[in-house]
């Protein structure tokens, strides 16, 4: 594949992407619900260590935005336009005055060093190029500051693995996630430096993830 149809087929998974989640943004907290029940206090000890200015991407409908210690200062953006109606109803509900934008992970609008922390809670299933994402985190974020994840990762058992890898293809058109990525790998490979995983859920499937820029 060459340069110039490598960033078409990026721009066009990019904007599917976009597509599904605007799709799905009215049904969103009811199609999660059953799973938050879990996520959220994981959400909570993630969260607590967010400090300084923080970008958190893909805010979805705003599911991370009471768990945020009491006066975080946060630059909020989602991909999906329809998904952001949501989370600024959540905000203005919870009294708190984030900043809430459009925007792509992938190509963030932001200088370089600008926030002390960023945070995403199961986005890079999504992303459509996470390492490209995650170098923009890299880019985004202090020498000093730190890279907070939360994400549901591909299960390395033999047989369970194999089956995600068959499925993943029909979540993805259904749901816009990928249920086969490695995180970890691509956390590496986007410079980062891994500083702490914590394996949750059945079988491991979720990580928690702190990582630092890895540019001092």
């Amino acid at each position: 594949m060459t340069i110039a149809s490598d960033h078409k087929f990026m721009a066009v998974s990019t904007e599917l992407t976009k597509a599904r989640y605007n799709r799905i943004a009215p049904l969103y907290n009811y199609i999660e619900a059953i799973p938050e029940m879990m996520f959220k206090p994981w959400r909570k000890k993630l969260l607590v260590k967010a400090e300084g200015a923080i970008l958190e991407i893909g805010v979805g409908t705003g599911m991370n935005f009471p768990h945020y210690p009491p006066g975080a200062n946060v630059t909020g953006i989602d991909i999906a336009e329809r998904m952001l109606v949501f989370s600024r109803k959540k905000a203005s509900d919870l009294g708190l005055s984030f900043d809430l934008s459009e925007g792509d992970v992938q190509n963030l609008n932001f200088p370089d060093n600008s926030f002390d922390t960023a945070v995403a809670t199961f986005v890079f299933c999504s992303v459509p190029d996470p390492v490209q994402g995650l170098r923009e985190l890299r880019r985004v974020v202090k020498p000093s500051g730190r890279i907070l994840l939360l994400e549901h990762v591909r299960i390395d058992k033999p047989i369970i693995g194999w089956l995600m890898d068959r499925l993943n293809p029909w979540v993805v058109r259904i749901m816009g996630a990928n249920i086969n990525r490695r995180t970890i790998e691509n956390v590496k490979k986007a410079g980062l430096l891994i500083e702490s995983v914590e394996h949750l859920g059945l079988m491991k499937l979720v990580k928690m993830i702190s990582a630092k820029t890895d540019k001092a």
